[in-house]
């Protein structure tokens, strides 16, 4: 009896060795699997974003390494972890369902927005993001004929600094459909400046941008939620858009403004302060949480008023 429960223990340790050195070999290997997107190879990723492998992009090291940047971009919080790409200057999360972005993050400073000759936006192509699956791309034929604008999420006069981050501003993966006359080319475009101009009071400027689909009351009395989609690939057009942004001054103190804009013309002597609103409206109508690593009781100002 004695010797018949040796040998089930010296089975039972041999198995748990033979799995340990399986489980091993397998995290291994794991480790080595690449992905070959457009003649270039590529290690498989996680599924989380970890700092340096968010996504296929390809880093931008000149001043620093790529997870420096990121780490800078992302200071105070994802809102989401879902489909995460990470560019050379700007961070998003991708819907995949509805081919816009899901939230856009940026940090932008004085010296990202200034006028650089080297840059020329002119020579941009919108282009849809090879790193996106097939199944989920939007492509430019989406927009065509749609009376869409292909609308950035991430400013193209927010990343100055190199002709490749003003590029990459331009992949599919940063648009939205938008109403152009009123819109993307006016109202929008106000917005995009008014944060460009916190630069110049701010040492440093995070802005997240995205879309919402907000309910609205139909003649029978109920709420429902509707939306244009386009193209053979139906992007959703957003009703609504929304810049989250916190700024940071030289003494450290944090003062946030939060903007909701409908996807409709707009009249030009509308100020863009008349779409202000309290950053928790657009948390709960978009479900998300932005720069949570801040608590609100921090921050100096909430869209010019003192906290």
């Amino acid at each position: 009896m004695f010797s018949k429960r040796i040998l089930h223990i010296a089975q039972l340790g041999a198995v748990g060795v033979a799995g340990y050195y399986i489980g091993c070999k397998d995290k291994i290997n794991s480790l080595n699997d690449t992905v070959v997107i457009d003649g270039k190879t590529l290690k498989s990723m996680p599924g989380l974003p970890i700092f340096g492998t968010v996504s296929a992009a390809t880093p931008y090291t000149e001043s620093g390494s790529p997870q420096d940047r990121i780490s800078q971009i992302m200071k105070y919080g994802f809102p989401s972890l879902d489909n995460v790409r990470s560019y050379d200057d700007y961070v998003l999360s991708y819907d995949r369902r509805n081919r816009v972005p899901n939230w856009v993050f940026e940090h932008i400073t004085k010296g990202h927005v200034m006028k650089n000759d080297a840059v020329d936006r002119s020579k941009c192509d919108f282009k849809p993001d090879e790193s996106i699956h097939p199944f989920f791309r939007s492509q430019n034929s989406d927009y065509k004929g749609s009376g869409f604008d292909r609308g950035h999420m991430a400013a193209a006069g927010n990343h100055r600094l190199a002709q490749k981050h003003v590029d990459q501003t331009f992949f599919l993966t940063n648009m939205a459909p938008q109403v152009g006359e009123g819109f993307n080319r006016h109202a929008w475009n106000r917005l995009e400046k008014h944060v460009r101009k916190l630069t110049k009071v701010y040492d440093n400027v995070y802005c997240c941008t995205g879309p919402l689909y907000l309910p609205r009351k139909e003649v029978d009395g109920k709420s429902y939620i509707k939306y244009q989609v386009i193209g053979a690939n139906t992007v959703a057009v957003p009703t609504h858009f929304y810049k989250v942004v916190v700024a940071e001054s030289p003494d450290g103190s944090l003062d946030m403004e939060a903007y909701v804009m409908p996807n409709q013309k707009i009249p030009d002597e509308t100020p863009v302060s008349s779409y202000m609103v309290p950053p928790e409206t657009i948390e709960r109508a978009a479900g998300l949480l932005f720069f949570d690593k801040i608590q609100r009781s921090k921050l100096s100002r909430i869209n010019g008023k003192k906290v």
